[in-house]
């Protein structure tokens, strides 16, 4: 069927998709790329590493850099935070989120369009860091983990989608659900909220995922390193180049720790992904249903 509609284009046409094809490979491969890149290097030894690059002889490889990063005290104090704000922030905003988003979706709403001005108001202009800093300050909620997840937990953008899904459920449903006698707070969560699960899915895929990779906030309101998560561990290590003490303290000569520490980074970049690697292929069959419909209906 794909061949003899393949046929039927004509040859600029034809042209057109094959270049399109190479543009494509050439993206898909200047992504792969460096990510093998990456996993390969993190385990070289880093003389060989320095002195000779990648190499796949496997005599030169060693586990050196991962044994130093998961028995570091600081980085799994950093992993545990990471993820308790990732999970807080993500239930948070996802239902708050859909919490707003039904009463904007319901023609009947008095206030909708004041609302909903109001709304893309906040997406083009802020207040600030230092009004948003003093604003944090005052509610007493600076070195907790509360100035990490409330300030960004609405998202207007995920309102709009959320909103837009939510006009692309058919009206009978909910027709049926009041003749049953459920109330809007029952017909929101027994009836529309299962109805909504590719659309609930994606949206904590896409906070949990903006929250991980999140760390200025954590920079700003928290002094405390035990409360910093692991995103601070590795600016630290990436862009500052300094590791945790304890990971290269051993390490006698200057050159010895500089190779060390360049190591060290490969492997902390491997160990901080491995939680979105193993998310996204569980959240992938809910992409094109949850963005697709939240996008063409309404």
């Amino acid at each position: 069927m794909e061949k003899n509609h393949l046929i039927k284009l004509s040859v600029r046409d034809r042209a057109i998709i094959r270049i399109g094809y190479i543009l494509l490979s050439a993206f898909v491969i200047s992504i792969i790329v460096p990510v093998l890149y990456i996993i390969v290097a993190s385990f070289i030894d880093p003389v060989t590493l320095q002195n000779k690059g990648v190499t796949f002889d496997f005599d030169k490889w060693t586990l050196t850099a991962y044994e130093r990063v998961l028995s570091n005290k600081a980085i799994w104090t950093g992993f545990g935070n990471a993820i308790l704000y990732s999970v807080v922030y993500t239930a948070l905003s996802v239902f708050i989120t859909l919490l707003v988003a039904f009463p904007m979706s319901r023609p009947d709403f008095k206030g909708r369009k004041f609302f909903n001005i109001l709304f893309v108001i906040t997406m083009f202009f802020g207040g600030g860091l230092i009004p948003t800093y003093l604003l944090v300050s005052n509610l007493g909620m600076v070195n907790t983990i509360w100035a990490v997840v409330l300030p960004g937990a609405f998202s207007v953008w995920n309102m709009i989608i959320a909103r837009t899904y939510y006009k692309g459920v058919p009206k009978e449903l909910q027709e049926a659900a009041f003749v049953d006698g459920a109330s809007e707070v029952t017909y929101f969560f027994k009836v529309l909220m299962p109805v909504c699960a590719p659309l609930i899915m994606v949206l904590s895929l896409w906070q949990f995922v903006g929250m991980w990779n999140s760390y200025f906030d954590a920079m700003i309101y928290l002094n405390d390193s035990a409360k910093q998560p692991l995103q601070l561990v590795l600016r630290s290590i990436l862009i500052q180049n300094q590791p945790e003490s304890g990971m290269i303290s051993d390490m006698q000569s200057t050159a010895a720790r500089a190779q060390l520490a360049e190591l060290l980074k490969y492997a902390t970049i491997i160990v901080s992904s491995f939680p979105l690697l193993v998310m996204y292929p569980f959240f992938q069959k809910y992409f094109n249903k949850g963005i697709l419909i939240g996008s063409i209906k309404g």
